[in-house]
């Protein structure tokens, strides 16, 4: 993704034509970084944009300036909590490549009241949310869109959303800065493994995970489940930073999970880039992110502590929501499952009137997934299309 061919490469798979469209004044989560962070990433990145996301450049320039504004009167305003924290039990973390099916784990335990997770709002102003929360989103719900650009999955503030958004915002080295300037971004995956990071990095990075929790815990002590598809390559340093976390990881068909993840990228450049990228590079970044990302989880899952992690099937999921959740509780000791399965039962009687996207199969592409992620597909079963 870091340069532009005279003739971009069309792309390999093709899903539903169009993305949802959204208005210009729709929040993008640069929208949330303080003015340091912002220009970091502008000097990093270069500062190339697009003639036509100029505008967006000039919003988030000046929105970053309230930003840093906002952010020393929530730490004055909070000192005293955010020094006597409230005790919450270690994090359970959601894992699992982009579009396996961890959105849908993550909103069916939000149906558990002994759970909390960052919200869109949280992860968007994750500086200074305990501050403006409730009136932004009170005043400002109307710009949210309903629908997520890539699927019809619901969007809106108090959504379920992935804290890796927030660490990107607090100035923490993330993959998700590439999104911003994608034309000048390298094709190989940056800050997914952390042990790629340098010492520095890493602390920082640390240091950050642990100031949002503690804003995170501020606002609500229940356990955070937390869901983020880069911390599928972290385990080993979420389990040493949070003794006691739980995984739960979810996998899904690679044939479906590459297409599904191009339509992913492309849609969160189209929505959220400061450059019009053609994706002439996308290809070969989703093919290097999951191999680095599954290379360091099977790499940590073997340093965890027994009971600590707990594989499902998306599809399995989806055939038996309440059976599989049921399992997952059993083996991560979640606690009493009972309680909850009503809940769960009308969420999988709601699910059955959801379409997933459908794919069309380029043959190149096939043999590609298969010679590139064999290990991946033998170790969950999965066949290579005829």
């Amino acid at each position: 993704m870091t340069k532009t061919n005279s003739k971009p490469t069309p792309p390999p798979f093709t899903g539903e034509k169009t993305f949802h469209t959204y208005p210009w004044w729709t929040p993008r989560f640069w929208h949330g970084m303080p003015i340091g962070t912002w220009l970091n990433l502008i000097a990093e990145r270069g500062s190339r944009a697009s003639f036509s996301r100029w505008g967006l450049m000039a919003t988030v320039t000046g929105l970053a300036a309230v930003n840093s504004f906002t952010e020393p009167l929530t730490m004055g305003r909070f000192r005293r909590q955010l020094r006597d924290i409230p005790a919450t039990e270690p994090p359970l973390f959601i894992v699992g490549h982009w579009r396996s099916g961890t959105t849908l784990m993550h909103e069916m335990l939000m149906l558990d009241d002994r759970f909390c997770c960052p919200t869109t709002y949280q992860c968007f102003a994750a500086g200074h949310f305990l501050l403006t929360e409730q009136l932004a989103t009170a005043m400002l719900g109307w710009m949210v869109p309903s629908k997520r650009p890539m699927d019809d999955v619901s969007a809106g503030w108090n959504r379920p959303q992935e804290d890796e958004f927030a660490l990107m915002n607090l100035g923490a080295p993330s993959p998700y800065r590439r999104m911003a300037f994608p034309l000048d971004a390298s094709d190989q995956p940056e800050a997914l493994d952390l042990t790629k990071l340098s010492p520095a990095d890493l602390s920082r990075w640390k240091l950050t995970m642990r100031r949002f929790l503690k804003m995170l815990s501020v606002r609500d002590s229940r356990r955070p489940a937390l869901k983020s598809p880069p911390h599928t390559a972290r385990m080993a340093v979420l389990a040493e930073m949070f003794p006691g976390a739980k995984f739960l990881h979810v996998v899904r068909d690679p044939f479906v999970v590459f297409p599904s993840t191009m339509r992913l990228w492309r849609s969160l450049h189209k929505v959220q880039s400061l450059q019009v990228d053609p994706g002439d590079t996308l290809e070969r970044y989703v093919f290097a992110a999951f191999e680095e990302m599954y290379a360091a989880f099977e790499r940590d899952r073997v340093s965890l502590p027994p009971g600590c992690l707990y594989e499902i099937r998306y599809e399995d999921l989806v055939a038996d929501p309440v059976g599989g959740m049921r399992a997952a509780y059993e083996q991560l000791q979640l606690g009493d499952f009972d309680r909850v399965q009503s809940d769960f039962q009308k969420q999988a009687d709601s699910m059955k009137r959801y379409r997933t996207n459908s794919y069309s199969q380029d043959p190149r592409i096939v043999s590609e997934i298969a010679r590139r992620w064999r290990p991946f597909i033998d170790r969950y079963g999965y066949e290579v299309p005829s």
